[in-house]
């Protein structure tokens, strides 16, 4: 998995245990259909994520792993 995708999943992730999962699952069964019906809610939401920075500021905070293209 990208880098890119493994911080998309940590805020899926998070979300989903926010909004969905805070109390005990019994069992496999419940766990998959609560998370199909919080995550069709979700997707009728469209909630967009709210980015703390700029695309320009992440490519000066995140230089380092980003390997440098000469001119």
């Amino acid at each position: 998995m990208r880098r890119a995708s493994l911080g998309a999943n940590a805020l899926y992730n998070e979300a989903l245990a926010r909004q969905c999962l805070d109390r005990r699952i019994p069992d496999k069964e419940t766990l998959t259909s609560e998370v199909e019906a919080w995550q069709r809610s979700r997707n009728a939401q469209s909630s967009p994520v709210d980015w703390r920075f700029t695309t320009q500021d992440a490519r000066i905070k995140l230089k380092r792993l980003y390997p440098s293209i000469p001119d």
